[in-house]
């Protein structure tokens, strides 16, 4: 799992990605609780946190083309020189010691444009620094990187908050985005050119590239439907963990046991070649039901945290799997069009889970909303199961791999 970090460019690669994404992980701990602080208010966190995500999932079809006109090293080292000034400027604020709303939310909102450019750029750079073999396990070095960095962000940004500010997180987060530009500046990259046509056209063959695929747009499905039933517990959880299963620790102990078990399932994706690999990412899938059903009817404690924990390792497992099935499956030349759709339509029922959730909990109880998520995940996971075209696909062995 870990020999493509013997490859300079990809051990590159992965340094400037692991540093940019502990900065990420620790900024928005820091922001929400200065906010709160300052404000008491979490109508404020919400305008901020839309700032962000909104351009980023609007942006993703146009970032994919830019990628794929531009070079995917040239479009995150141009996104990492913009989010470093966006990041400043929060810093700015906040070591001013008054919270102004407006300066925030528009830093936010140019970080959130790119991150829209940036996050197609992905598979990309990963292609384009390992070799076939290592793809699998690069991917997996990279989940495995990520959800550490998840774990220990929190406590960073708690531990500058405590001694010198909030500010200093994006102070941090910002020199995070230079180390990140200075190891793309660094790296030797492979990339593939394509053939100059419209942006209608090209829009047009990346999505063209997804639907010519039965195995990807029914699968993309049960990833969207996965991460709105995600928006949906988000919101609901912690307000169930409290009322009804014993209190706040309830909560943050099934946020820990999720982050180990992420952690813990892209280190088996990492050790564990599947030659079924999308087959297996629906069935994984159907896991997240779990903690759905036991947030959903007030189970005990113990299994609400530990169902959550398992959901949570087997998409640790299924994120980097489908990575290297997409990247073995997909044309490099549109890789980062088609990246793009794979992420619009992972992410957009996120945001509609979050609103959901609290208003239909309030409206006809918790148990609900979440035990029909928990049905939707099932029939969107089952699905592609049933299909001979998600079954036929495998990942080739190394040897034959292109």
């Amino acid at each position: 799992m870990w020999r493509p970090l013997r490859n300079k460019n990809f051990r590159l690669l992965f340094i400037g990605r692991v540093v940019d994404q502990l900065g990420d992980a620790v900024s928005p701990a820091a922001l929400a609780l200065a906010i709160v602080a300052a404000t008491r208010s979490s109508v404020d966190i919400a305008v901020v946190l839309v700032c962000s995500t909104l351009p980023k999932i609007a942006l993703l079809p146009l970032g994919g083309v830019v990628v794929d006109r531009l070079g995917a090293r040239r479009v995150a080292l141009a996104a990492a020189l913009v989010s470093c000034p966006a990041q400043l400027t929060i810093a700015v604020v906040l070591l001013g010691g008054r919270i102004a709303l407006v300066p925030i939310a528009v830093a936010s909102t140019v970080a959130g444009i790119a991150a829209g450019f940036d996050t197609p750029a992905t598979l990309p750079l990963v292609v384009g620094t390992t070799e076939t073999s290592e793809r699998q396990g690069a991917n997996a070095t990279m989940s495995i990187a990520a959800s550490a960095t998840n774990l220990g962000g929190p406590a960073v940004a708690g531990l500058l908050i405590f001694t010198v500010g909030a500010g200093w997180a994006f102070v941090l987060d910002a020199l995070t985005f230079l180390v990140s530009a200075g190891t793309l500046v660094a790296l030797e990259f492979r990339g593939s050119p394509i053939a100059r046509q419209s942006l209608r056209e090209d829009l047009v063959s990346g999505w063209s590239e997804v639907r010519a695929r039965t195995w990807y747009w029914t699968s993309l499905i049960g990833h969207g439907t996965w991460n709105f039933a995600a928006g949906m517990l988000l919101t609901t959880g912690p307000l169930i963990a409290v009322v009804h299963m014993g209190g706040r620790a309830v909560w943050l102990t099934a946020l820990q046991a999720a982050g180990v078990g992420y952690l813990s399932g892209a280190f088996i994706a990492g050790r564990w070649k599947l030659r079924r690999a999308v087959l297996a990412c629906n069935i994984a899938q159907l896991s997240f039901a779990l903690p759905l059903v036991a947030f959903a009817f007030d189970a005990p404690a113990w299994l609400a945290v530990a169902s959550y924990g398992l959901a949570m390792a087997s998409l640790g497992f299924l994120n980097p799997v489908w990575e290297t099935v997409v990247q073995q499956q997909v044309p490099a030349s549109v890789l980062a069009r088609v990246s793009s759709y794979d992420w619009l339509i992972s992410l957009v029922g996120m945001p509609v889970g979050y609103v959901l959730g609290p208003i239909l909990g309030r409206g006809f109880g918790y148990a609900l909303p979440l035990s029909v998520a928990a049905g939707l995940v099932l029939v969107a996971g089952l699905v592609p199961i049933s299909l001979a075209k998600v079954r036929a696909v495998r990942l080739a062995p190394a040897s034959v791999q292109q």
